[in-house]
């Protein structure tokens, strides 16, 4: 695993603490959520056919479930792995995971006000939402990781913005 990845995670856990949110559940399924491969720093080729979730605590170590198919698909990122065989299976570690009545971001946006984030269906909100969980959207969390510039960006940025006050 490289520095990159345990920088980000340092990173995701400081932002859900910010904004009091108990931890975020990435979800996919056969490459349904693209910012889930972007914002976690994943090859987004690698073939995936089995659900996966990836869960990271605002404090503590992250939790990879997998199917035991697919057991390493999250095989870039810390944390601890549980897999999973049967949908029953995935339901009890999940309500394992996410037991005492937590508020849990997730690639979701109410109403579709912003389809950009939407990524995860509603039957899978539901599921989790039955635990006992407060879904809220990841919007402002993925606003923070995927629309902030790095300073090398900021600095080409501004060369490019003093080049063209030259040229105009």
């Amino acid at each position: 695993m490289t520095t990159a990845i345990y920088q980000r995670i340092s990173e995701i856990q400081q932002a859900l603490r910010d904004a009091e949110i108990d931890g975020w559940l990435f979800y996919d399924f056969r490459g349904s959520d693209p910012l889930a491969y972007r914002i976690l720093l994943l090859d987004p080729t690698v073939h995936v056919t089995r659900r996966w979730y990836y869960w990271i605590p605002a404090q503590g170590v992250p939790v990879k479930l997998l199917h035991r198919i697919e057991p390493h698909v999250l095989d870039t990122l810390p944390g601890q792995a549980d897999c999973y065989v049967s949908w029953e299976q995935q339901r009890e570690i999940l309500a394992r995971l996410l037991a005492g009545g937590l508020r849990v971001a997730m690639q979701y946006s109410p109403l579709n006000a912003v389809p950009y984030v939407s990524r995860v269906d509603a039957g899978t909100i539901e599921l989790i939402r039955s635990y006992d969980v407060e879904v809220v959207s990841s919007a402002d969390l993925i606003q923070t990781f995927e629309a902030r510039w790095t300073d090398r960006q900021l600095e080409s940025h501004q060369f490019a913005a003093a080049a063209l006050r030259l040229i105009v």
